[in-house]
This record gives structure tokens, C-alpha cells and sequence, in this order.
């Protein structure tokens, strides 16, 4: 498996020079060769005898030909290292470090990678270059110089096996025979060089000065043994699920995180914080659940995140997700004279050393993983590095975590709300969190707090069935007239077949009731009606139907028509019901389609209601958006919008008239309400409602008006074929007859304008409407406009 390089180093940037010797190995074997076991000294001679001839061998060099120049005499001096007995069960190279070139393999190994395919090429997968380098600099760090630094990180390869599927082996390098030496190029490193690499791992530069390229000999090679570890890799990944359905015991879990990054960065006193991150307000808060602790929150209170950082540090951590590390927290406030808010804050708790970790999922942040220690130096910038390779399991309970925590969150927002629109979700979120807060420390003595929204501009519309009471009696008269007569034809037979006076008692309630319907209908007459047909008719039917045979038919056709939930025909209502339904459902979601148009414009309150018809309330202003970029233009821009939207929705119920069971009119109305009020989350009634005495006037009109009458004239303000627009100042007239114009423009109304006083209300006078015809269209594809009364005539033609 050697391919020819001339010249090793040309293939890899590192500070050795690197030269392939079997020097500290034959060295070894000179010892052997002084054995009193005449076996391996007479082995060990005859590999030093296939040497010997041959000085390169030990000299080193860096053109891999000489490897396959001398097959005979390597494979000599490498036998005992390769045993032909295990070749086949070892995974074994004979390579140099940090680099993909290795020679000598076991024959397993060949094996694997002939399995991996021709077009298959093997390199370490989880480091980069610059890694590789840092790496031997540390090498020659602890073997060349005695300083004690901490990077031991994994090495592996993923190698597909012939079915594709990717397995993972770990390396192993035993560095038994190898040589650091100096060179002409070789710099001292001081003591200060040491700190100055600790605080500065990512400065590749500073690396590069301390330790020039290929300013170190390095004379040997190291054997890699190898391991199957995808076994291994496979319960990893099951253990980060188990770490992630184990997050809800948070107290059990930082107790194991400490004692983890003791294991995993060899420092004995470590401590494991976290902080939450709040995109949306740039700050950084408590993680959900007791027993997690945050070193750079003081306080229980959320911090603005710069607040809690400095610039440098802010830009480093959040805007780069880059680890910052701090080996020396005193010299650290030192330096800066006090004026690092987190070099502050750690100082004050006593830590000497952390290490702070952005928790990013697809470059998003999720928090801040805080690894402290009361010893100087014992965290820096190398250590550090070796987060990286838990860093998955830490995204993944975070993210549950932060999964948890909103569910919570909405939980309560379901519980001490109700469903909240988008543009006020903000508001509630910020509450639940503060009560769950609360709720931690205070119990169930912690208070929701109050949701309100000051300065806000309100808006009102509805579009209702007219006469809907009057249609619905009228659907309900048919309906029992139906069933009472269908009742006095059955009575009429029984009366033929058995002269009973308890048959004429029945038949003269039928003609009472019937008589009822026609003349005094009234609140009661449909429950009364009902109890007879339930209790007076009902058994008796079921009792002629087994004694007559001959009414069998006849009673049988009557249950048929019966509702099975209701006991009564339901027919005429079952239209009524079903028109109001698909009204509703229609007129809805023509409103709610637009509504997203109109949030995209500029984000407002809405909420809709159906009833006979369909409201809707808005609201829009500063304290809503939580911006600073309210303008009274965007309140006359939804203004007009609701007057489109509400002329687009009586077209379309108009259009589509001949699809509901029977036809209703619609009368449709604006409210306008001219000064900002202040809005209130009822939480009894788990809706907003005006807050204040002099904003309940806006109530008083909006449940009223649409029943008032002009004033002087029995004739209700709203109509069919007429858009309302109710006000009470002057400006608003003035406002909304420039919109009237602007939709005429657009064959949306009629020229046919007028102004009305209404009747006074209670509590509240001077109200006027402008009362307008809109202009129909039954083909939209078509230019033709009609008013009501035309599109009547049209409709029946």
C-alpha cells in the first residue's frame, strides 16, 4: 500500500521535518541481541545483520522508494512488529504521525480498504490541518520541552465497508520509536511562550512564529493500531437520546456533566453551567429547571447579552460561535482594570479559569455552556478544543430542553389564556416565563401576570345575516307546521278506527298549535310544541304501530323524519343552519386569507367571531409591535384595507348565492373610534377587552350600534346592499369619503352617498354614519357591476 512520494514532507505543513528511521527500534534490538534467551538473541542479531548493510535504514530518509528498495530488509526489521500469526486479526499500519501516508499494513487492514473501493482514499477524518499542526506542537511541547498540555483527542477513520455502510476506527499511535531533535531552525520557548499558546489556540500565526515549519527533526515512525469502534459510535449516539430524555432531571444531570468534563479535560475541580439564549431580545436567561446553575447570571432576572459581555467577547461568542476561553480570570480583570462584565462577575465568584462554549444547532444559538475552575490556567484555549467532540450531545439536550420549555410555555398560555394571535405572543411568552420563574421560587403563590397593551388604535367590522332571527322562526314554523300535520293525519285514521274522546282531546291541541304557528308564535311555542310531540305523541305512535298494523306505514314514514338528536323535523332549520354555517365558513376564510396580506404590511391584533354572520376586532399600534416604527399611516392603510376586504366579502357571498340551501341577506358594517385605548387580557374571560372607564364607551357602541336607528325614522342604520360606516369626529367623515371615492374608482361602491345621524344611544350621542351602496359582480371575470336591486333582478332572471 506504498505509493512513491519523493519526499514525505512535501505532502503535510508541520513544524517536523520529518524522516522515516528504524533507528530507536534496532537500538532496541541491540539490546535484545545481549539476551541470555539464545532464541531472541539470536533473532535479534539476525535483524540487525539484514540491517546493517544498509545505513539509511537508520540514518532516515524521506523518499518513500526506499521503503520498497529495501522490502526484504523493513519487513525483517518490522516481523515482530506485524506477526504473521495476528496479521490477520490486528489492524495494524506502520506510518508516520498525523499523516495519511502508512506503509506496512496487517493483512486485515489491506483487506478493509480493498473492500472500500479503488476510488476510496484514506484520511483522518475529525481534525483539520491546522489541528494536525497544533497537535504536534504539542507533541514537542510535553516531549522535547517537559510542559504538561492536555490535547489528547481522538483520531479516527470512516472507511465504508463493501455494502456501503460507513464504519469508524479509532488510532492508536505507539510513538515507542521515534526521535524529536533539534535543528538549525529550532527556537526557544520560554515560559511566557507557553501562557501566551494557552490563551491563544486559534492563533495560527502565533503557533507558526513559536514553531516554524519544519523547525523540529522528527526521526522514527510510529505504529498505528487501529480498533473497530463503530459499536462504540453507535451506543454514543444512543447515549446523546438518553441524555436528551434524561434532561427533565436537571439536578441529577449537572451532577453528571461535572463529573464528565472532569473525566474528559482531566481537571479535577470543574464546575458546568449554562445559559439560555433569547434571540428574540438578545438575551441570555436561566435554563429551564432546578439545580442549573449560570455563572454569568447573577441575578434570576434575564440579562441583556451586552450587558453580560464585552464587545469583543459579545462579537466572539455569539456572533462567531467561536469557544472563549479565559486561563487566567485575575490577570484578566487586571488587564482590563475591572471593565469585563463577565471578567467581573467570575472574578467576584472566586473561578480563576473558565472556558464558554456557544450551543449552536445549524448556526442558530441555543445558549452558552460555562466550564469553571478555581485553579489558574487549568481551563485555556487548548483544553478547550476538546468540547468539540461532545458538543453534539450537549446540542441535542439543549435543543429537548429548550422543546420542553416551550411546551411549557404554551401549556400555560392554554391554561391562563386561550389561543394567542401571533402579533401578542411575545407579551404572554415573556409572562409565562416570568411565572414559571416564580413558580420555582414562590410556588403556588406565583401570579400571571397582567397582559395589557396601551395606545393602541381599534378597528371593527362585521358583515350579519339580517333578519337572522326572523329566518330562523320562519324555518322553525314550517318545520313543526310539517310534523303537526303529518301527526293530524295519524290522529285522523286512529279517530276512524276507535272513537275515543282522548283522540278528539289530541286532535283539538294539533288545531291549537297549528292556529299558534300561523298567528301568535312566540319564545316558548317552539319548547312547548316539542314536549307534546315528545311525550303525548311519541309513546302513543309507538303503541298504535304494534295495535293497528294498518297505521303501520304511516307511523313508520313519520319517525323517519324525525332528527334522531333533536326528536323533531329537521328540515327547514337544517337549511337555515347549514346557510349561517357556509355564510360563515366562506366570509371566514376570505378574511383570514387577507389577514395575512395585511400582518405582512404591518403586524396588528386580530381576532374574528362568528355568530349570525362574522366579526372581527383589530388593533394596531407601537405597544403591540414592540418596535419603534409605528406610524399613523399604517392605521389609515388598514382602515382602507378593511373597507376592501369587507366590500370583497359581501361580492363574494352574492356570487356564490346559488350554492347555499336557502337565500339570506347580509348587512355589513364599520366602526370607527377615533382616539387610541388601552387593551386588557381577561383572564376570567380568556379574551381582550377595552380596559378603563372612558374606554368602555367603545364597547357600549360596538355591541349597539348595528341595531340603532337613524335618527328621526323607524329605519335600522344597517341594510342590505349598503356598506355602514358608523363614527362620531368630523376627520373620520372626511377620511373615509376619500376611500368611498378611491373604491368607487374601482366599481366597488355606488355614487349613491349619504349621511345620517343616529338615534342616541345609551350613554353615548353624536354618532353618524355614511351609508353607501356597494356595486356586485356576478362573473368575476366580467366587467359588469350591478347594485343590489339590479343584481336581485339579475339573480332571478
Amino acid at each position: 500500500m506504498v505509493n512513491h512520494i519523493e519526499n514525505i514532507n512535501d505532502t503535510i505543513e508541520s513544524p517536523f521535518k520529518l524522516e522515516i528511521s528504524f533507528n530507536k527500534l534496532l537500538q532496541y534490538y541491540e539490546k535484545l541481541a545481549k539476551s541470555e534467551d539464545e532464541f531472541l538473541a539470536a533473532k535479534a542479531k539476525r535483524v540487525l545483520k539484514a540491517q546493517r548493510p544498509y545505513p539509511i535504514l537508520r540514518d532516515g530518509f524521506v523518499d518513500t522508494s526506499i521503503l520498497s528498495k529495501y522490502k526484504k530488509e523493513v519487513d525483517i526489521i518490522l516481523q515482530d512488529s506485524f506477526s504473521q500469526v495476528l496479521t490477520k486479526n490486528e489492524i495494524k499500519t506502520a506510518s508516520m504521525p498525523f499523516h495519511d501516508f502508512a506503509f506496512n499494513a496487517s493483512y486485515r487492514f489491506g483487506k478493509i480498504l480493498e473492500a472500500a473501493g479503488k476510488d476510496f482514499t484514506l484520511e483522518i477524518k475529525n481534525i483539520s490541518d491546522y489541528d494536525l499542526y497544533r497537535s504536534a506542537c504539542v507533541v514537542i511541547l510535553n516531549f522535547y520541552y517537559g510542559y504538561e498540555v492536555n490535547f489528547k483527542r481522538p483520531f479516527f477513520y470512516e472507511i465504508p465497508d463493501a455494502n456501503g455502510v460507513m464504519r469508524y476506527y479509532k488510532i492508536l499511535y505507539n510513538a515507542d520509536f521515534i526521535e524529536i531533535l533539534p535543528t538549525e531552525k529550532t527556537p526557544k520557548i520560554t515560559q511566557q511562550d507557553f501562557e501566551d499558546l494557552l490563551d491563544n489556540f486559534d492563533d495560527m500565526d502565533l503557533w507558526k512564529k513559536k514553531f516554524p515549519p519544519k523547525s523540529y527533526r522528527f526521526k522514527g515512525f510510529v505504529i498505528s493500531n487501529i480498533f473497530d469502534v463503530t459499536d462504540d459510535q453507535s451506543i454514543s449516539n444512543i447515549k446523546s437520546t438518553l441524555i436528551v430524555e434524561n434532561s427533565d432531571k436537571k439536578e441529577m444531570a449537572i451532577h453528571e456533566f461535572n463529573k464528565v468534563f472532569r473525566s474528559l479535560l482531566n481537571v479535577k475541580d470543574i464546575k458546568v453551567g449554562f445559559s439560555a439564549y433569547n434571540e428574540e431580545d438578545d438575551e441570555f436567561e436561566h435554563v429551564f429547571g432546578k439545580g442549573v446553575e449560570s455563572f454569568l447570571l447573577k441575578s434570576s432576572e434575564p440579562q441583556p447579552c451586552r450587558n453580560v459581555l464585552c464587545g469583543h467577547s459579545y462579537e466572539f461568542l455569539l456572533k462567531d460561535k467561536k469557544l472563549l476561553s479565559i486561563s487566567d480570570v485575575d490577570k484578566y480583570f487586571e488587564t482590563s482594570k475591572g471593565k469585563m462584565p463577565h471578567i467581573k462577575l467570575l472574578k467576584e465568584q472566586g473561578i480563576k479559569s473558565a472556558i464558554l462554549a456557544p450551543i449552536a444547532d445549524n448556526n442558530k444559538l441555543l445558549g452558552i455552556l460555562e466550564l469553571v475552575s478555581n485553579k489558574p490556567k487549568a481551563l485555556n484555549s487548548i483544553n478547550a478544543n476538546r468540547l468539540l467532540d461532545v458538543m453534539p450531545f450537549i446540542v441535542s439536550s439543549v435543543i429537548r430542553s429548550k422543546k420542553e420549555e416551550r411546551n411549557l410555555i404554551e401549556a400555560v398560555i392554554q391554561q391562563e389564556c386561550t389561543s394567542i394571535h401571533p402579533s401578542v405572543s411575545w407579551k404572554f411568552n415573556i409572562a409565562a416565563r416570568k411565572f414559571i420563574r416564580d413558580k420555582q421560587i414562590h410556588g403556588n403563590n406565583a401570579v400571571f401576570s397582567k397582559i395589557k397593551f396601551d395606545n393602541v388604535y381599534p378597528l371593527f367590522g362585521q358583515i350579519d345575516v339580517k333578519g337572522s332571527s326572523d329566518a330562523r322562526n320562519f324555518a322553525t314554523q314550517k318545520d313543526l307546521a310539517l310534523q303537526l300535520n303529518l301527526v293530524e293525519k295519524i290522529i285522523d285514521e286512529l279517530i276512524e278506527l276507535e272513537q275515543l274522546p282522548i283522540y278528539q282531546k289530541l286532535k283539538f291541541q294539533l288545531e291549537n298549535y297549528l292556529s299558534e304557528l300561523k298567528n301568535n308564535f312566540k319564545v316558548d311555542s317552539e319548547q312547548h310544541i316539542a314536549n307534546f310531540l315528545k311525550q303525548d305523541i311519541e309513546p302513543l305512535f309507538k303503541f298504535q304501530v304494534e295495535k293497528h298494523p294498518s297505521l303501520k306505514d304511516a307511523i313508520e314514514d313519520y319517525f323517519s323524519k324525525i332528527d334522531d338528536n333533536l326528536d323533531v323535523i329537521y328540515y327547514y332549520r337544517k337549511n337555515y343552519d347549514d346557510t349561517i354555517v357556509l355564510i360563515n365558513e366562506n366570509m371566514s376564510s376570505i378574511l383570514d386569507a387577507k389577514q395575512k396580506e395585511a400582518q405582512s404590511m404591518y403586524p396588528h391584533y386580530f381576532e374574528r367571531f362568528k355568530t349570525d354572520g362574522v366579526e372581527h376586532n383589530m388593533y394596531i399600534g407601537e405597544s403591540i409591535t414592540k418596535k419603534d416604527s409605528f406610524n399613523t399611516i399604517y392605521l389609515y392603510n388598514l382602515r382602507l384595507w378593511q373597507l376592501q376586504v369587507m366590500c370583497e366579502m359581501e361580492n363574494d357571498l352574492y356570487r356564490n348565492q346559488h350554492e347555499y340551501p336557502i337565500a339570506l341577506d347580509v348587512a355589513s358594517m364599520i366602526l370607527v373610534f377615533n382616539q387610541p385605548l388601552s387593551i386588557r387580557f381577561r383572564m376570567d374571560e380568556k379574551q381582550f377587552d377595552v380596559d378603563g372607564t372612558y374606554n368602555a364607551r367603545y364597547e357600549v357602541v360596538k355591541k349597539r350600534v348595528d341595531k340603532a336607528f337613524i335618527k328621526g325614522t323607524e329605519d335600522r342604520i344597517t341594510t342590505k346592499g349598503k356598506m355602514v360606516i358608523v363614527y362620531s369626529q368630523k376627520e373620520d367623515e372626511a377620511e373615509y369619503l376619500q376611500y368611498i371615492k378611491f373604491l368607487q374608482s374601482k366599481n366597488r361602491l355606488n355614487d349613491d352617498v349619504e349621511i345620517v345621524e343616529l338615534e342616541d344611544l345609551q350613554g353615548v350621542t353624536g354618532l353618524k354614519a355614511i351609508r353607501v351602496g356597494l356595486l356586485y359582480s356576478t362573473d368575476p371575470e366580467r366587467k359588469d357591476y350591478y347594485t343590489y336591486e339590479d343584481l336581485i333582478n339579475e339573480i332571478e332572471t
